[in-house]
C-alpha cells in the first residue's frame, strides 16, 4: 500500500485525483488533502512524510516550490500542472515526474509504476539534486507574458476582445464565456483552469470552479455562512458568486495586494 498526500487547491481536482487513484491497479491510500503552501508546510513538519506527494504547482498562496524552501521533503514528488510544453521541458531537465492536467488514468498509473521501481535512498538522492529555485525561476519567467486579448468569432467575421474589457469569466455546461463590463458575452475556447494560467494573477482570481473575476468588477464582498464570502460584482450575474471557506483567506490577501 502506497501512502499518498494530495496538495491541490481545487476541491474538484482533489476529488478527481482520489477517484482516479482508486481506479488504478496499484494499491494506494490517500492520507490527506491540503490546499496551500502554509497548510502543507505545517503538515509536513508535524507528520511522517508519505511515500508519494501529488503536488499542484500553482496553489492559492503561491508556487508550491516554496514548500521545499521551508521543509526538507522525503517523499517522491509527482507534480500536477496545467503549464505548457515550455515549462514541462524544465521538469524533464530536472528529472521530476509530472502529470499534465487534465490527468488521465493511464498516466497516473505509469507514474506510480515508475515509483515502485525506485528505492527510497535513490528517491531521496533525486530530490536532493533538484534545483527547485532554478525551476521556480523558469516557471515564473514563462508566466510573465500574460494574455492581452482573445480572438472572437461572430458569424462569418471575427474581432479581438481585449482582456482589459473583461469583467469576469464563467463556465456553464462545459462552455466558458467572457463577460465584458458592458455586459456582452462571448464564448471562449479555454477551460477556466487553462485561463487561470493565462491571466495576470494581480488582476484576475479564480473564485471557484465556475468563475474567474477581475478585481475591477468587484463592488463589495459580503460575509456568508460557514466562513464563506459572497461577491457583489458589476455587471450583475444571474447566479450568486460564492467563495468557499478554503479560498476565503487567499482571496482576502489577493484583494489587499
Amino acid at each position: 500500500m502506497i501512502n499518498v498526500l494530495i496538495i491541490e487547491d481545487e476541491i474538484p481536482a482533489q476529488r478527481l485525483l482520489k477517484e482516479t487513484l482508486q481506479e488504478i491497479p496499484i494499491k494506494t491510500e490517500v492520507i490527506g488533502c491540503l490546499n496551500s503552501i502554509k497548510a502543507a508546510v505545517e503538515w509536513l513538519q508535524n507528520n511522517p512524510h508519505p511515500e508519494v506527494v501529488l503536488l499542484d504547482i500553482q496553489l492559492s498562496d503561491g508556487l508550491s516550490f516554496e514548500i521545499f524552501k521551508k521543509v526538507p521533503v522525503e517523499s517522491t514528488i509527482i507534480f500536477t500542472t496545467a503549464f505548457d510544453e515550455y515549462a514541462i521541458q524544465a521538469f524533464k531537465v530536472n528529472s521530476i515526474d509530472y502529470l499534465l492536467k487534465p490527468i488521465e488514468k493511464d498516466e497516473l498509473q505509469a507514474a506510480f509504476e515508475k515509483f515502485e521501481q525506485y528505492n527510497k535512498p535513490l528517491i531521496q538522492e533525486q530530490n536532493a539534486n533538484i534545483d527547485f529555485k532554478a525551476l521556480a525561476h523558469l516557471i515564473k519567467n514563462e508566466q510573465t507574458e500574460y494574455r492581452k486579448r482573445f480572438l472572437i468569432q461572430s458569424n462569418e467575421s471575427f474581432f479581438h476582445l481585449s482582456v482589459n474589457d473583461i469583467a469576469f469569466f464563467y463556465s456553464m455546461q462545459g462552455v466558458t464565456f467572457a463577460v465584458t463590463f458592458e455586459k456582452r458575452e462571448y464564448p471562449i475556447n479555454f477551460s477556466l483552469e487553462s485561463l487561470k494560467e493565462q491571466l495576470h494573477p494581480d488582476t484576475f482570481f479564480k473564485i471557484n470552479r465556475q468563475f474567474i473575476v477581475c478585481i475591477d468588477a468587484i463592488k463589495r464582498v459580503h460575509s456568508y455562512f460557514n466562513g464563506k464570502l459572497k461577491l457583489e460584482i458589476k455587471p450583475l450575474h444571474t447566479e450568486d458568486i460564492i467563495i468557499g471557506k478554503d479560498k476565503a483567506a487567499a482571496f482576502k490577501r489577493w484583494m489587499d495586494r
